[in-house]
């Protein structure tokens, strides 16, 4: 719910409040990508050592700190600082949340990540909702109680964090420590990843800045378009992920989003210009389509990230991966701001036709890394019931298991 405050209402809050230039914002933003981009390896590495669930409690409260310290920010520097907290606890977080994640999730983590995907968009969508108002109030004082329930959201998920068991690390191969950074497959295609994933900023950075400068359609759209967003993932991303079994289908995924993506920007790039009702029913149109684009990307990420990373190094590998997110932080504001905001029209053409390159990129590196992994062995079968883990009995009836959980119900959506 916090997050959907921030993501809606965020970059109008340091432009429109805050009075900061929509360059500086970006140019902030970007700074803070390029710090993050460590900090998720480090912290992925951390939890795969010493257990998860304490590191990413400790990243929800650095996150909470950081995101209170909005409300300090009258000028750019301070700005570049909390958001450079908070973006790195963001992508800390992402890392150590890796190991739980594939622990909790049985023989498919990838699809219990879409659940928890489409459980986080319920409380995005409520928390765009809010934001909606704060936005039309256009007010310092909405802005800064947004912003103080964002901080507030982090603390109380640290809380509920404490409550579950732990899981206790499993033990490192005996090879190199940083054997993510070796695995020049899985490099590459993090960083098609990021280049993609700065589709997330089109919503966040694109949206609000295009349709106030450059249409007529009224403000209040801003939380529409997060609406609609979080509500199709919230309806679609199991689904959207049923089919995505393995890392070549992933790679198909990567390639439809990135033709949605194209789409979407033409429909937005027609948007300027025209009557506020034809304005809005473009943006919402293209608002369809990249949410149909962003739940294949999602599920192609789920499963290639997983999939390709081996069990002792998930927090690891996961916070490699999450470099593309930190890309997408670094670059894609003020990407996104130079071409949409700045140059206009023609720069959603060419946003569009880089999804589309990078999406059709994908299934090539991934097929370089299926070849580069070693084919696990076929159990006889004799052997193959004793082959399925099992958790492990702990006699304390709290403790920690280290076998993984049956898989969440396949049917719900």
């Amino acid at each position: 719910m916090g997050s959907g405050i921030f993501l809606t209402a965020g970059v109008l809050y340091f432009t429109e409040a805050v009075h900061l230039p929509a360059a500086q914002v970006g140019f902030g933003l970007g700074i803070a990508g390029l710090v993050a981009l460590g900090v998720g390896i480090a912290v992925g590495h951390l939890a795969d050592r010493w257990g998860s669930r304490g590191v990413y409690a400790a990243t929800l409260v650095v996150r909470a700190l950081a995101t209170a310290g909005f409300v300090l920010v009258h000028s750019f520097w301070p700005f570049v600082l909390v958001v450079t907290l908070a973006v790195s606890a963001q992508a800390a977080g992402l890392s150590a949340r890796g190991p739980l994640v594939k622990r909790y999730g049985g023989g498919r983590p990838q699809d219990f990540r879409a659940y928890l995907r489409s459980v986080s968009n319920t409380g995005i969508s409520l928390g765009a909702v809010l934001a909606g108002w704060a936005v039309q109030t256009d007010t310092r004082t909405a802005y800064q109680f947004l912003i103080t329930g964002n901080a507030v959201s982090f603390m109380a998920a640290a809380a509920l964090l404490s409550r579950l068991a732990p899981v206790r690390p499993l033990p490192a191969d005996g090879g190199p420590r940083w054997i993510a950074l070796r695995d020049r497959p899985y490099l590459a295609l993090t960083a098609l990843d990021g280049i993609m994933a700065i589709q997330f900023k089109v919503l966040t950075v694109a949206i609000p800045l295009w349709l106030v400068a450059s249409t007529t359609a009224p403000r209040w759209l801003i939380s529409a378009t997060m609406l609609t967003n979080t509500a199709l993932v919230i309806a679609f991303q199991v689904r959207a992920s049923r089919n995505i079994g393995t890392p070549t289908t992933g790679g198909h995924a990567y390639r439809r989003a990135g033709v949605a993506f194209l789409a979407s920007c033409a429909l937005i790039s027609l948007a300027a210009g025209t009557p506020a009702w034809a304005a809005g029913t473009l943006l919402m149109a293209a608002v369809v389509i990249h949410t149909i684009g962003e739940l294949w990307h999602a599920a192609g990420g789920f499963e290639i990230s997983f999939a390709l990373a081996p069990d002792h190094a998930t927090g690891q590998y996961l916070g490699v991966f999450g470099m593309g997110a930190g890309l997408a932080e670094a670059l894609g504001p003020t990407l996104l701001i130079a071409l949409c905001i700045t140059w206009g029209r023609p720069g959603w053409y060419v946003l569009g036709a880089l999804f589309t390159l990078t999406g059709l990129a994908v299934p090539m590196a991934v097929r370089w890394a299926v070849r580069g992994k070693p084919r696990p062995p076929v159990p006889r079968r004799e052997t193959a019931e004793a082959a399925v883990p099992q958790p492990e009995q702990t006699g304390n009836g709290g403790g920690a298991t280290s076998g993984p959980l049956p898989s969440p119900p396949r049917g719900l959506t």
